[in-house]
Order: structure tokens, then sequence, then C-alpha cells
């Protein structure tokens, strides 16, 4: 040191230094008595340059000490300085020469007690809460069945194993996993980043994006999972497009994580559960959901089958509606030939009566009137008018007979087209459309056969099909075959053949 200082001035004992000197001098006292301290105090100003560097104060209710930790130290920071929090900080003592004041090159800061820690946690928690990351709104609900997981943890912690383990056991899907360090100055970096990797996927990729995102951790202390307590994890989290499923720590761990998240779970393992539902639960619900359908179904078709039984009864019989018509067409047949013959007898009197007027004598007296009349109107009239009369009323005439045509040929066909559609209905109701299908019409004796008894009472029978009659013997003959050992019944001489009434001719 006395390599330094200069000598005295004649006449003085102080020696003289220069402003150089004497700081460094300084310097090197405080940084050598003072080259590892432990500080405890309350952060006060807190400054952030853009080099990197934190400059801070250190002060309680006497003194303020001033503090900077280099930004190679501020990265490695389990815990961040915030103002107002009270910490213990580890570092040395030196002096800034250019401002003649010394401060502490601070190499590790921890806060001073877990009540310190809780009330910085609280205050980040109002303030995040504040700018409404944790509004309820903001949360998006989970994917009932996510094709593709993904998962943020450690990759080699019993933490996904039990994820997987689980997920296997519910209902298997797809997972993928982004290493992270799960505590320590890389924890809140490395899952910040994760989460954003995640969301910045690309749907439909060769790199599927999950449909859901699981971060995850196992439980520790405070310090251990703090990492998911600082500010840029929990804005990653709140700013997350895929829903996200916060499983930090045991039950009772609480991360600001867990309030950005869309759903928090106890552990890793209920993160599982709530990912996915359990396989055969759903298998089951589907098999009761198809047994309710199929019990439905045959509901309603035993109900419908049951009304259509009703609707069934409640209708008439084809013989009860064939009846009447039947009827009606037998006595019009009836009705005919007597009419056929009234109306000749009734026209022959009439012609009788014509004739008789006809004598030969009249007849020249009459057509010798009518020629006098005839020649004595063609000495009256114009041969050239009355052509032009007869030209005019020809053509008139033609005119005439060219609509009643017409009308004739459309009324011809309206009364066409009606006993076109009486003979259909003839055809419907009369009983040789039935006959076509398989039924035959037995009589016996002349007489409709309906009963077995009628059938061996009669002495011959006579079947009717759909392309011809029958003819076959009585009922009792074939009804009832000879006894063996008896006398053999002498036949029944053959009846005689009735003369089966004309049939009715068609009408049409």
């Amino acid at each position: 040191m006395s390599d330094l200082i200069d000598d005295p001035a004649p006449g003085e004992n102080a020696p003289e230094f220069s402003v150089s000197d004497l700081s460094g001098v300084i310097k090197r006292v405080i940084e050598g008595e003072f080259s590892h301290v432990r500080v405890k105090g309350e952060v006060g100003r807190v400054s952030r340059p853009r080099s990197g560097h934190i400059y801070m104060d250190l002060k309680d209710d006497r003194s303020v000490l001033a503090g900077v930790i280099w930004k190679g130290v501020a990265g490695r920071l389990a815990v961040q300085p915030e103002e107002g929090m009270e910490v213990v900080a580890t570092g040395r003592l030196t002096t800034f020469p250019g401002q003649s004041r010394y401060q502490i090159v601070i190499e590790d800061i921890k806060p001073a007690g877990m009540g310190a820690l809780m009330a910085m946690l609280e205050a980040r928690r109002k303030a995040l809460a504040g700018e409404g990351l944790f509004a309820p709104e903001r949360k998006k609900p989970l994917p009932y069945l996510p094709e593709v997981i993904g998962v943020v943890t450690s990759p080699s912690g019993a933490v996904i194993r039990d994820i997987l383990h689980r997920l296997r056991d519910r209902f298997p899907r797809k997972v993928l996993i982004w290493p992270v360090a799960v505590q320590g100055e890389k924890c809140a970096p490395e899952v910040t980043r994760a989460i954003q990797g995640f969301n910045a996927m690309t749907p439909g990729g060769a790199l599927p994006r999950p449909d859901l995102l699981i971060v995850a951790r196992g439980g520790g202390s405070i310090e251990d999972l703090w990492g998911f307590n600082e500010e840029s994890v929990v804005r990653a989290a709140a700013a997350s497009e895929i829903p996200l499923i916060s499983a930090v720590g045991h039950e009772t761990d609480t991360t600001l994580i867990d309030f950005a998240s869309d759903k928090r779970a106890p552990t890793p393992t209920a993160a599982a559960e709530l990912a996915v539902p359990v396989r055969l639960d759903l298998l089951a619900w589907l098999d009761g959901q198809e047994g309710r359908l199929l019990q439905a179904l045959k509901g309603q078709v035993t109900a419908r089958q049951q009304r259509l039984r009703d609707l069934s009864r409640a209708l008439p019989r084809g013989d009860a509606l064939l009846e009447g018509p039947r009827q009606r067409l037998d006595g019009m047949a009836d009705k005919l030939p007597g009419a056929l013959r009234a109306s000749i007898q009734v026209r022959q009197v009439k012609l009788s009566e014509k004739a008789g007027a006809l004598r030969p004598g009249m007849l020249r007296e009459r057509v010798r009137n009518r020629r006098d009349g005839f020649a004595s109107l063609a000495a009256r009239m114009n041969t050239r008018t009355l052509q032009r009369d007869i030209n005019q009323k020809r053509a008139d005439f033609d005119r005439i007979t060219g609509r009643l045509s017409n009308v004739g040929v459309r009324q011809i066909g309206i009364w066409r087209d009606r006993l076109a559609a009486q003979d259909r209905l003839r055809e419907t109701l009369g009983y040789k459309a039935t006959l076509a299908r398989g039924y035959a019409v037995v009589r016996g004796d002349g007489a409709l056969v309906t009963t077995k008894d009628a059938a061996q009472a009669a002495s011959a029978l006579e079947i009717e099909f759909a392309d011809g009659k029958l003819s076959v013997g009585g009922g009792d003959a074939a009804a009832s075959p000879p006894q063996s050992g008896g006398p053999e019944p002498k036949p029944k001489p053959a009846p005689k053949a009735k003369k089966s009434p004309p049939e009715q001719g068609s009408l049409f």
C-alpha cells in the first residue's frame, strides 16, 4: 500500500491519495473482509434492464444496501426477487468507484422463511387474478375421448409411468411426452416452452397435435414446486388453446398453474382418470342403450300389431260386402228376360199401328199433295238463291255435324270408361276372381253347398273351378268306405242328371 501513497509534504504528517488510489484501497479492504456474507432484508426497488442483470435494494427499518445479480446467476435462481419479499441473500461485498458506493454482488437468494414465500405467492396470485387469467369463463371443457394426449413431465420419474398405466387400464390412447425438468431453475422455462410447443403443432400434421394436455409432477416442498408458480408458466397455461389439466404435487399442494388450467387433478393418476372414461363402463352403457332401444322397438311393434288387430275386427267381412251387390245382380238378371219381351211387344204394337196408316191409296194421295206443294214452291223459288241457301245450310249442317260428332265421340269415350270401370267392379265383386286364387264353388242338386253334411246328403256334386266345372258322385258313397267282412252295400242308382239352369251371359 505504501507504493500508492505519496510522500507527505514538508511540515505535514498525513499522506496524500488520489481518488482512484483511495477507491482501489477501499475496494480491496472491503472485498477482503467481506468476501462471503449472508444478508437478510426486504427487497426494495428492483430493476431489470435489457442486459439481463438485476439491480435491487436490500433494506430494513434503518438502512439500505444496493445489490446486483449478474445475468448468469439470475437465470439459475429458483426464486426471482420481487419488491416487498423478505429474503436471505448470499454473496460478497464490493464497491463501485464510479459512484463512491458499496454494494453486494448476490450469488444466491432465497426467501427468508415460509411466510415470506407464501406472501410473495399470494401477491403474485392476486396480480394474475386481477388480469383475469383465472376467470371461470376462460376455462375450456375437456374432450370426452381425446385421440392424442400430450404429457409435460419428467420422462424418468414415476409420474409418467403412473399416467401411462392408468390410461392403459381405462382407455388406451396415443400419448406424446414432452420431457422437462420439474424442479430447479430450468423448470419454469422448459414447462413454458413445452406448453407453447404443443399449441404450435399443426392439426393433422406428421406429428399429431394433442387434443388434451397434462402437466404433471409428483409431490414435494414448496421450493421444489416453485417452478409451477412462475408467471411465465401461468401465462402459458392460461393462453393454451388446447384444454389443459394440471396435476402438480399431491392433493394438498397448490400452485398457480392450478388456477390457470382448465381442470385441476389432485394427483397425476387422477389426471389420467379425468382425461379418458372407463372403456368397460362405456361398453356397458352402450349395451344398456342397445337393450333399451330394442325393448322400445319391440314395444312399438307390439302396440302397432294390437292396433292393427283392433282395426281389422272393426272392418266388415268380404262376404258381407258382396251380399248386397250379389242380390241386386241376381234380381236384375231375373227381371231382364221379361223386360226384353215386354219391350219387344210394345214396339211390335207401335209398328203395326204405323203400318196400318200406310195404305197404298192414302199414300199415293199424300205423295201427290206433297208433289204439288213442292212444285209450287219450286216455281216461286229462285234457283240461285236456293243454291246459296243450300250451300249455307250445308256448311252450317257440316259444322253442327262435326261438333255433334266430337261431342258424341267424347261422350262415347266417357261412357266406355265408365262401362269398363263398372265391368272391372263387377269382376272384382263376382266370385270368378276368388276362384282364380284357388277357391272353388260346390253345388249339390243345383243348390250351393257350404257344409260337410249338405255335401254328404247331396246325390251329386258339381265343383266349379276357375277353368271349368267338374261333376262328382254323392257325398254318402265317398264319405264312408265299406266295412271289411260285411256284405257289400248295393250301389245306389245314378241320379238323373238335372238340367242346370242356363248361365247368364255377359251384359257387356
